[in-house]
């Protein structure tokens, strides 16, 4: 069932002349922006909407502390560096664990597909219909958060980039060594729209602008103009932040939230680099999408949360 995790802050009504008995919000830690309790429309019933965007709702969020930006690779480096922790992608495949989650019958790969790996994006020298993501996408082994293209790739040069090839239990755990946690659906589009009610993208209701974000320019999945300066990901902070001062809410890779977005899948939010309006307008705030948990992707990162005050329980 899809959690709708609203953090209700109290309405203490104050008369005039008398205390709030709330305590006072605290100051954001470093790298970290304070998003304020309200309420906002959720969702889109624009064109380009798909169902699951749907209906418009209003929706009320309590004050919750998030991340400037995606986490990086050198903030994630930090972590497996103090905690040796090996991610999803860098374990062996345990076959009697996968065959739990394909269809009954389904024969065992070959020994080589068991290996650690990741998903890669893998552009084509041609056009391809653009109804079968494995034209593009490649099962490498090897890939991982260190080497994000699979072996021979590396992230020096990109320690300041957003970290991918993390799956949602590698997420979890780095939240949790930092005191953190994921966002729900409701606080990361809360935050994504910085304020503004209803605006088709982060930056309003203009047109989509290669200026403001990492996404796709030229023919998907097979040529790309790089018009935005990157073909992957980029700097976190490269583009002009939204209204609550928060960078790459739009487009630079997918965001792991905390919600189902059905069984067995975990929602990511944002868009990524691999947007393009003939395939996938997910930088648009409202956008959503899913995957299994222990998927590892190019494109897919993550930011973290923090509580202000105890979460209300839902009535």
């Amino acid at each position: 069932m899809l959690r709708r995790a609203m953090l209700l802050m109290p309405l203490a009504a104050t008369a005039a002349g008398c205390s709030d008995p709330r305590p006072p919000v605290p100051a954001a830690p470093p790298g970290m922006v304070l998003i304020p309790a309200g309420t906002f429309l959720m969702g889109s019933d624009d064109a380009d909407a798909r169902a699951n965007e749907r209906p418009v709702r209003r929706v009320q969020v309590g004050a919750f502390l998030i991340d400037r930006t995606e986490v990086t690779n050198a903030q994630f480096a930090e972590f497996v560096d103090a905690t040796g922790y090996v991610t999803v992608a860098e374990r062996p495949v345990d076959w009697d664990v996968l065959r739990q989650q394909v269809p009954p019958g389904t024969p065992k790969p070959a020994d080589e597909m068991l290996q650690p790996g990741a998903l890669v994006f893998t552009p084509p020298g041609t056009p391809v219909p653009i109804d079968d993501p494995s034209g593009w996408w490649s099962w490498t082994a090897g890939a991982c958060w260190r080497r994000p293209e699979g072996p021979g790739s590396d992230i020096s040069g990109r320690m300041q980039h957003p970290v991918v090839q993390v799956a949602f239990d590698d997420a979890v755990a780095y939240a949790t060594w930092a005191g953190k946690r994921l966002p729900t659906e409701a606080e990361w589009e809360r935050a994504a729209r910085g304020g503004l009610e209803g605006m088709r993208f982060v930056w309003g209701d203009g047109a989509l602008d290669p200026s403001r974000c990492n996404v796709w320019q030229g023919d998907f999945p097979w040529r790309n103009t790089a018009e935005d300066g990157f073909v992957r990901t980029a700097p976190v902070g490269t583009y002009a932040p939204n209204g609550f001062g928060l960078v790459d809410m739009a487009g630079n890779v997918w965001e792991w939230c905390s919600d189902e977005f059905s069984p067995g899948e975990r929602v990511h939010r944002g868009g990524s680099y691999l947007c393009n309006p003939s395939y996938c307008s997910s930088y648009r705030p409202s956008a959503r999408m899913g995957c299994t948990p222990d998927t590892a992707l190019g494109h897919l990162g993550f930011r973290c949360v923090r509580d202000v005050s105890p979460a209300v329980p839902a009535p």
